[in-house]
């Protein structure tokens, strides 16, 4: 049967051809493998095509690039039929194992001590500030005496991960390192060419501090830069937004004014047609309505001198306060609509009686005890106070209300029963 891969006995890695399995033996020193019926997976990336081997490959790939389309080529790939090869690999492989091991003897038998190096040099080194292991590095890897050139090797090397680590050499080599091949300088001279080295590394560490912090200082701009936009853009989105809003709630109000002032203009044809008259005006009632308006704003002047001890009652101010008390009735009671409108028909009854006979003071005078006007009006909020607003008096003893003749204001009486129609007919009274 065709095997499909190869697989590594001693770590478990699934490899798919001879060459990957020749490089997995060289890296790690593995020389036990099998043939194996597992498939290994190649699934290309679209984007990049990077081949992934494994489910867990394909994912961390996705999560570092964001690449997330692959196609699958698993089956594409041939299946592995190399019986003679595998043997030969075999055979291969354990003569490197077996050099191996006789080099990982030789090793582990080499025998690792610290470097030795010039004491001199090492110390005046270190007291211009180097560390201890680097100078040692230095002098070991230059094999010189001089300070300029171990300094060279310092600044030549600031990047090596293990520079400020202990060098350990082996025995054999402990007096080797790299011979020098620059001229012998002085003492003098070498320690001056040291000290420029060190002058020359400080100024272009400053310079590439200088030029990183001026790039820092470009990007906190930049992204200030960008925040300012940022917000212009969401303040002016804010605005937009307030604006729409602000017009769809003046449409909204502009439709419910229409709709109330058609619904008026229905309820007065309504009454109209129930008394018989056309729904709209007539000619002579236009001219008499003209009239009547002509006659209230008349009426309506101030005159030069005022009735003694007889304030002067606006109209305007006698229609706000009377409407005022009429929809405070309701709002109070506004689960009562029953009730309001006993209430309205009682007050309207009272009024009228009085515009008609004036003089008579049955209908000018009213018990607070009575039970029927308890009943009717005087336990409703507002219902005395809209009698007193028309002129009625309570007596001494607080039990009586009392209309004189002399406070009889037959404008302020049809104000508010003006009112109380209005209250009674329009079924938005004291909504808006």
């Amino acid at each position: 049967m065709s095997a499909k891969s190869y697989k590594c006995e001693d770590c478990g890695a699934q490899l798919r051809t001879v060459k990957e399995l020749q490089d997995h033996g060289e890296v790690t020193g593995h020389a036990n493998f099998s043939e194996s019926e597992e498939a290994v997976l190649m699934v290309i990336c679209v984007d990049c095509g990077k081949p992934c081997r494994s489910a867990t490959e394909q994912e961390l790939h996705t999560q570092r690039t964001g690449h997330c389309q692959f196609v699958d080529k698993t089956d594409e790939v041939e299946a592995v039929n190399t019986e003679s090869d595998m043997k030969k690999l075999k055979e291969e492989m354990m003569d490197i194992d077996g050099e191996e091991d006789v080099k990982v003897t030789e090793d582990k038998e080499e025998e690792k001590i610290p470097a030795e190096v010039n004491q001199t040099l090492l110390k005046e080194l270190t007291e211009m500030g180097f560390g201890v292991n680097r100078a040692t590095r230095a002098i070991h890897f230059t094999g010189t005496s001089d300070m300029a050139q171990a300094v060279d090797w310092i600044m030549g090397h600031e990047e090596d991960a293990d520079l400020d680590e202990p060098l350990m050499v082996s025995k054999t080599t402990a007096g080797g390192g790299e011979s020098s091949s620059g001229p012998k300088l002085s003492k003098e001279e070498a320690k001056a060419k040291a000290e420029e080295l060190v002058r020359k590394a400080k100024q272009k560490r400053e310079a590439e501090e200088r030029a990183a912090e001026k790039l820092r200082e470009q990007d906190r701009i930049r992204s200030g830069k960008e925040m300012q936009e940022i917000r212009r853009i969401e303040q002016e989105q804010e605005r937009e937004r307030l604006r729409v809003w602000r017009k769809k709630e003046k449409e909204e109000e502009a439709r419910a004014k229409a709709r109330i002032k058609e619904k008026l203009e229905e309820d007065r044809k309504h009454r109209r047609r129930k008394l018989g008259l056309p729904e709209d005006p007539t000619e002579e009632e236009l001219l008499a309505k003209a009239e009547k308006e002509k006659k209230a704003g008349e009426q309506a002047k101030p005159k030069a001198e005022p009735v003694v001890g007889r304030p002067a009652i606006k109209p305007v101010t006698a229609h706000t306060d009377l409407r005022a008390l009429l929809v405070k009735m309701k709002q109070t009671h506004k689960d009562e609509n029953e009730r309001v409108t006993k209430a309205f028909n009682t007050l309207l009854t009272y009024l009228g009686n009085i515009v008609r006979s004036p003089t008579e003071e049955k209908f000018r005078k009213i018990n607070l005890g009575n039970a029927a006007f308890q009943t009717r009006l005087g336990s409703l909020e507002g219902g005395v106070d809209f009698l007193i607003r028309c002129g009625f008096q309570k007596d001494p003893s607080g039990e009586t209300l009392f209309l004189p003749p002399d406070k009889i204001d037959m404008e302020v009486l049809n104000v508010g029963g003006g009112e109380i129609n209005s209250a009674l007919t329009n079924p938005f009274f004291g909504v808006l």
